[in-house]
């Protein structure tokens, strides 16, 4: 028996390496309502045991390549319209400079953002792709994606429901991908909901981009959006689907746990923020419920308690760049890189920077891509720390 013993029947058999099952999940989050600390100290546990005292982070640069979209969801602030101030069509030759920059700030990672789709609905769009001598969206990711190679940096890609052809081409030069799930319920895509009006939010297209990702070998990077008014139950069912997405493909990397934040000029500007004590325990139930999972939070959107939440399962601050903003949430500035390093030490983990892929998943990457990445690689399948500091 684990030396570690709980009250929780169920909590103690996940100590002891039996899978947790949905109902068992249910039961430990009304227990977390009284009282969560069981359910810290096992996440915690957990967390130690598969993951030491490291916590990781990728150093990285944000390009903000077309942030026209054909979705409209009630919470967000990175879509622009043709005539916005913050509307941005970066040229290859804006795309070259900044990541010259890049490089010179020892970033690792480039990451690639997009709209969903939009071609499809903006002619501003289609004349962007076809000044830059492409027809689609994707395709220029595919040629950029080589930009970043050449210049030494690695790229994520991430831009919404990608064909399958799109994402076998991507993979040839970015280490992984990304794609939020945010949640397997229908009922937010209902009229009035946060995801009415963003088809490509749908909760099957989603898990069949997914699940294509699994088929291609792709290292993927998910999650999910806390305190959008799901349910527990909504959200409990979200983080099953990715665990058996990974069941069946083994190539889900990591996953997000995004707390919602308010934001300025959206549909859902009067809704609260997620309220952190429920946070903390969606965050360390994910832990529970995924005991090996690379499992992070996204630093800025909790500046001032960010750290608190190593002691609840999370071992990785996701992307932070010493460049660019967070064009997804630029109300919130991300912590300076030696500053989590500071805090993370003295809540007793080591801050380490990784490649946009885990290094248990570099047997899904090109023997090309591989090559590159050991130029920087230390023996932990992580960035040298000289490389990066």
């Amino acid at each position: 028996m684990n030396e570690l013993v709980l009250n929780s029947e169920s909590l103690n058999n996940v100590l002891d390496d039996k899978e947790i099952l949905l109902d068992d999940a249910m039961q430990i989050y009304q227990n977390a309502l009284n009282d969560p600390n069981e359910l810290f100290l096992a996440a915690q546990k957990l967390r130690t045991k598969f993951k030491k005292n490291t916590v990781t982070f990728s150093k990285k640069v944000f390009l903000n390549l077309v942030n026209l979209c054909r979705d409209s969801c009630s919470y967000c602030t990175y879509k622009s319209e043709p005539d916005d101030s913050k509307l941005s069509l970066m040229s290859k030759s804006q795309v070259k400079s900044l990541l010259e920059l890049a490089k010179k700030y020892r970033c690792v990672e480039a990451l690639f953002v997009t709209g969903e789709a939009p071609e499809q609905k903006y002619k501003e769009a289609r004349n962007w792709l076809k000044e830059n001598g492409f027809g689609s969206t994707a395709e220029y990711l595919i040629h950029v994606s080589e930009m970043a190679i050449e210049k030494g940096l690695f790229p994520h890609t991430n831009a919404g429901n990608l064909e399958v052809s799109d994402m076998r081409e991507l993979k040839k030069t970015n280490v992984s991908m990304g794609l939020m799930l945010e949640n397997i319920s229908e009922r937010l895509t209902e009229k009035g909901m946060p995801h009415h009006l963003a088809s490509s939010k749908r909760p099957k297209t989603r898990i069949e981009i997914l699940e294509n990702s699994g088929r291609l070998k792709i290292p993927m990077t998910t999650g999910i959006l806390v305190g959008i008014g799901e349910t527990p139950e909504e959200i409990i069912h979200s983080i099953f689907a990715i665990k058996n997405i990974h069941k069946k493909y083994g190539n889900i990397q990591e996953v997000i746990l995004q707390n919602f934040q308010p934001k300025p000029d959206t549909r859902m500007s009067n809704f609260p923020s997620a309220n952190e004590e429920y946070f903390k325990v969606i965050v360390a139930l994910s832990r529970i419920i995924m005991p090996e999972m690379n499992i992070q939070i996204p630093p800025n959107l909790s500046p001032k308690s960010y750290h608190s939440f190593l002691t609840v399962g999370i071992n990785d601050w996701g992307g932070i760049s010493p460049l660019t903003p967070d064009y997804v949430n630029p109300e919130f500035t991300w912590p300076e890189i030696n500053k989590i390093k500071e805090n993370s030490k003295k809540a007793g983990f080591n801050l380490k920077c990784r490649f946009p892929a885990y290094p248990e998943f570099f047997s899904f990457i090109t023997k090309e891509l591989r090559d590159k990445m050991a130029v920087i690689e230390n023996e932990e399948g992580l960035v040298k720390e000289g490389y990066w500091r």
